[in-house]
């Protein structure tokens, strides 16, 4: 699969990240809920067709009863692809990416909704996360931010002048998922090293107080207290 001109990519060349890396991602007290990275699980029905999976994804949505969500559809993912998100109107892959599902301009981007991932399986898939956000690359390659709304080409600019990047994965087995907010953090998900397909399925919204309801653990706007590997990036 051909990539993007200039897609960031991570090398692959990955570590656990080590004490204090893992403590300096943590959340700290006060940081708004809608720019951190939260983990959850469902349990999902014996299914093992991706046709299935796609025809019953929206049912799989595990706040049902408490917070309502906009339903973006699915993905089926081959085996060990390095990243996973296509341009639709190219066929190429983006490598790491802000959404714009909220439009919202530098300055605004923490308060877009958050996107929620659940790996419907049959095989591993990962999360993969850039440690800085995309107001933090936006203010380092235009020297007039404000009113100007932040893209993919800026995390890809950002790389090109040789700013600082590094790539976190986290690993999510079948029923396991995300919420993040991936309008703030450059993102994708990857399926490399995996021997198996999986088909993950996305919703958007707001959802609040995940730890306090047992459904999630507490992480901070980057990562939160889980493992998690780190590799350098690269372009194409």
């Amino acid at each position: 699969m051909d990539y993007d001109e200039g897609a960031v990519v991570p090398v692959g060349d990955w570590r656990p990240l080590n004490a204090r890396e893992t403590q300096w991602l943590q959340a700290k007290p006060g940081i708004p809920e809608s720019t951190q990275v939260e983990l959850v699980h469902q349990t999902l029905p014996v299914t093992r067709a991706a046709g299935d999976l796609h025809a019953a994804a929206a049912g799989f949505y595990p706040f049902a009863d408490r917070w309502p969500a906009d339903f973006l559809g699915c993905a089926t993912n081959p085996e060990d692809a390095r990243t996973t998100t296509e341009d639709p109107a190219t066929g190429r892959r983006l490598g790491l990416h802000v959404d714009n599902w909220d439009r919202l301009p530098y300055g605004a981007r923490h308060e877009g909704r958050r996107r929620l991932c659940l790996n419907l399986g049959p095989g591993t898939r990962y999360l993969l996360l850039g440690d800085r956000d995309i107001e933090e690359i936006f203010r380092a390659v235009r020297p007039d931010p404000e009113q100007r709304y932040p893209h993919t080409d800026d995390v890809r600019q950002y790389v090109v002048r040789g700013r600082p990047l590094q790539c976190l994965r986290i690993r999510l087995e079948p029923g396991d998922g995300y919420i993040a907010p991936t309008e703030l953090l450059p993102h994708d998900g990857s399926t490399s090293g995996v021997g198996w397909p999986s088909t993950a399925a996305f919703w958007l919204g707001r959802w609040a107080n995940l730890a306090q309801g047992g459904s999630s653990a507490a992480p901070s706007r980057r990562l939160g207290p889980y493992t998690a590997d780190q590799s350098p990036i690269r372009q194409e």
